[in-house]
């Protein structure tokens, strides 16, 4: 039987989807080819707001409208946050966070008698999954954390995900190997909230990236998103003595006004943000610090905006990733009354949206004259290589005969729109 799998959402679930691709495949079960129709057709779904859970149903509708005798399966985010919802929606297979190594005996099961819906219950262990490259790509996610336990008033994650659950060091280290021998060179580590990483097992982020960088041919280790309070003085300190760990940190920040901080239950105010910046720019001198930030939030007035794009400005990031506040049913802030007019976020978004462009050029700029190392990522064109510096630059060299998975060391020449040109040394 052929079978495909769709992925909504984060890097977590990118990773989750892969090892699904992987059990189905080791099942006996044949991935569908282009323009060919799924017999079994998995969705992977995403929580984070309503109109994620609206595409994981429609996806679901459609493969049974395109096929009807297909068997849809719906797994992730979704089903277990809210899972007497999703299963109104068609799916033959219903499957929350656990269990997913288990789809393709539950597809089995369903095909010798009836509908399977899978228990909510999340394990208070990490749960392992089959070993799979993440599809095709040059760098390899390997998730390492599972759950959170913040509770920010905006997010319905912990109830999707359950509480914090961290991966034994052995194990990615062995994931780490496993990459290694399938020529990835650089490794991003990736979880739900990955700065929890160990508070439930007696480690920490530091062993997690030193467990990655076990094999010789891996040659990096990157970071992905993190919540910026858990990131103290020693934490950093230990992270800058891994030689492997790349000087590109991703913190959330949401909100650079403190009141507005405060009803989003984040747990740091702007000045132990700023503290957290200033620490590790000490440590990792040519680091590079992205954010998301959101505008609209319940509540926001408009010096409380005024104030998150001021801080926005002098905080430096490399880049700003900006998104809309929308209602999220089921999580503390949907309750409030206070919610800002679609009018005034569209406004808000736009001018959040438009520092975030010049601070991006900033940053951009700021890397010319700069020698560094590029890890090739694609071909795209016969005229350049385009790849990442350590700090997630993306630059292109022209006139490189570079290959995919390559790391060639170049001088930035200049910086474009969204990118920076580099000169092969």
């Amino acid at each position: 039987m052929k079978y495909a799998v769709v992925t909504f959402g984060c890097k977590v679930n990118q990773y989750e989807s892969a090892a699904i691709d992987g059990a189905m495949k080791n099942a006996g079960f044949v991935p569908c080819g282009s323009g060919e129709v799924p017999d079994v057709f998995i969705v992977n779904s995403c929580s984070v707001t309503e109109n994620s859970d609206k595409k994981a149903r429609h996806a679901v509708r459609a493969a049974k409208k395109q096929n009807p005798s297909v068997v849809a399966v719906l797994t992730g985010c979704y089903p277990q946050a809210f899972p007497d919802e999703a299963a109104g929606c068609g799916a033959d297979v219903i499957v929350g966070n656990a269990d997913k190594a288990k789809i393709p005996e539950l597809v089995e099961s369903f095909l010798d008698g009836g509908a399977v819906q899978c228990g909510s219950r999340l394990p208070r262990v990490y749960e392992e999954l089959p070993l799979s490259l993440t599809a095709d790509k040059t760098r390899s996610f390997i998730k390492i954390e599972d759950g959170c336990d913040r509770f920010c008033s905006y997010c319905i994650i912990p109830y999707a995900r359950g509480r914090v659950r961290s991966r034994s060091l052995q194990s990615i280290a062995d994931e780490a190997r496993f990459c290694a021998e399938n020529g990835h060179r650089e490794i991003v580590l990736v979880g739900i909230n990955l700065s929890c990483y160990g508070t439930d097992i007696g480690t920490d982020l530091a062993d997690a990236v030193r467990a990655a960088s076990c094999h010789d041919n891996i040659a990096r280790v990157r970071l992905s998103s993190l919540e910026p309070e858990m990131l103290d003085e020693r934490l950093v300190s230990r992270l800058a003595d891994e030689p492997k760990l790349c000087p590109h940190f991703h913190l959330s920040l949401q909100s650079g006004c403190d009141a507005t901080l405060r009803r989003m239950n984040r747990h740091y105010d702007t000045a132990g943000y700023l503290g957290i910046l200033a620490r590790l720019r000490e440590r990792f001198p040519d680091c590079a610090i992205t954010t998301d930030i959101m505008v609209g939030f319940a509540g926001e007035t408009d010096e409380e905006f005024a104030q998150s794009l001021a801080f926005a400005e002098k905080a430096g990031f490399a880049r700003i990733h900006v998104f809309t506040y929308s209602v999220r049913p089921g999580t503390a802030a949907a309750k409030r009354s206070d919610h800002v007019p679609e009018n005034v976020k569209a406004a808000r978004y736009e001018k959040m949206a438009a520092l975030a462009d010049r601070v991006r050029a900033d940053f951009l700029r700021a890397q010319v004259g700069k020698c560094t190392e590029i890890l090739v990522q694609k071909r795209t064109s016969p005229d350049f290589a385009a790849g990442l510096a350590p700090n997630y630059t993306p630059v292109r060299v022209y006139g490189s005969d570079a290959a995919r998975h390559d790391i060639i060391r170049v001088r930035i020449a200049s910086a474009e729109d969204e990118f920076c040109v580099g000169e092969q040394l």
